[in-house]
């Protein structure tokens, strides 16, 4: 499935950062590189991620399923329960946009280990998917 994807109505050279919108459609234990194991409760999740230059290869390398797993979202998005369901693309710094997104940190570094701002993770639980 390709997800929906919008931008803003913005020029492509002013976006850096993206977000992932995330199904997991069943609870999942998955290894995260060098973060260790991870339960990963069915439901929704967002991801924060940034890309001075060719982000929209990047994006399209996160939604293919046949990669090496480099980055924390690689690993996650490696499991045939998890699914991308929506893209979006932004101007915004990657710790700010990160920040307003409200949800739980299920994974402590997930995608910010060269955050300086704090932000613990770039990775947030936003709770089950309806019906759950």
């Amino acid at each position: 499935m390709v997800p929906h994807e919008c931008a803003w109505d913005m020029p492509s050279a002013s976006l850096i950062t993206y977000q992932l919108k995330i199904e997991v459609e069943r609870p999942v234990t998955l290894r995260i590189g060098n973060l260790g194991e991870f339960l990963f409760p069915a439901g929704r999740y967002v991801y924060t991620g940034s890309a001075r230059r060719n982000m929209e290869a990047r994006i399209a390398r996160h939604l293919r399923r046949d990669k090496t797993l480099r980055w924390h979202i690689d690993w996650l998005l490696s499991s045939t329960a998890v699914e991308v369901v929506a893209v979006r693309r932004s101007r915004a710094e990657e710790c700010v946009l990160s920040a307003k997104v409200r949800g739980d940190v299920l994974v402590p570094g997930f995608g910010a280990s060269d955050c300086r701002a704090g932000c613990g993770s770039h990775l947030r639980y936003l709770g089950a998917l309806p019906g759950s």
